[in-house]
């Protein structure tokens, strides 16, 4: 009996191998074909552009408060002819020299399909936001001095689409600069209280 026993555990130990290794080469071929297909296909980042920025407020106030009201016109351009995109969250807002400078302004989700342009006019904007004293400093001496460098970034997640199949979220990091001239360095268009800037600048793009 206890021989028989034996026979039968080390069958079922057997089959047991037999499916794992089954399972284990089902998974492999399915990976190396989702791999295979993505080096064919060698999908491309999006490519963003700053179009203008319309500043119809930016104000320094003691002690250390920025008042700051924005409307971009930023253009992205998906330029795979085989994948598309889903755009599924994107937050845009201003920073001047790494620190955020207003709050962040939710774009509205899209797909992008493949070769086209999708364009965005946001508002952005920030009611006397904090700032480190030494950005006051520096931030009101630039805007005196009439030239103050401030970068547009987008933070978010896309997905990515090869017929039927939709990929996992990936992180996408936009950084696009933006220079404001004032007084009699003001290069831009005065469009009633506002300051129009044509910019006209593709962006950095990390994802």
């Amino acid at each position: 009996m206890s021989a028989k026993c034996d026979h039968h555990g080390s069958k079922k130990k057997k089959q047991l191998r037999q499916l794992f290794g089954c399972l284990t080469i089902f998974v492999i071929a399915v990976l190396f074909i989702i791999l295979l297909v993505w080096l064919i296909l060698r999908p491309t980042k999006p490519v963003f552009n700053l179009q203008d920025a319309t500043v119809y407020q930016f104000n320094v106030t003691q002690p250390n408060f920025l008042s700051s009201t924005l409307q971009i016109t930023v253009a992205s351009r998906n330029p795979n002819d085989k994948i598309g995109i889903y755009y599924d969250k994107l937050d845009v807002y201003a920073s001047y020299r790494d620190q955020q400078i207003t709050l962040p302004t939710v774009l509205p989700q899209t797909y992008q399909g493949h070769k086209d342009v999708n364009i965005w006019s946001p508002y952005i904007y920030g009611n006397t936001i904090p700032i480190a004293p030494f950005l006051a400093v520096s931030l009101d001496q630039e805007q005196k001095s009439g030239y103050v460098l401030i970068h547009i970034r987008i933070n978010g997640k896309l997905r990515w689409k090869v017929g039927t199949w939709i990929s996992g979220h990936y992180h996408i990091n936009v950084n696009c600069p933006a220079a404001l001239t004032f007084g009699s360095k003001f290069n831009g268009i005065n469009v009633g209280p506002a300051l129009k800037y044509q910019i006209g600048r593709d962006c950095h793009t990390d994802v």
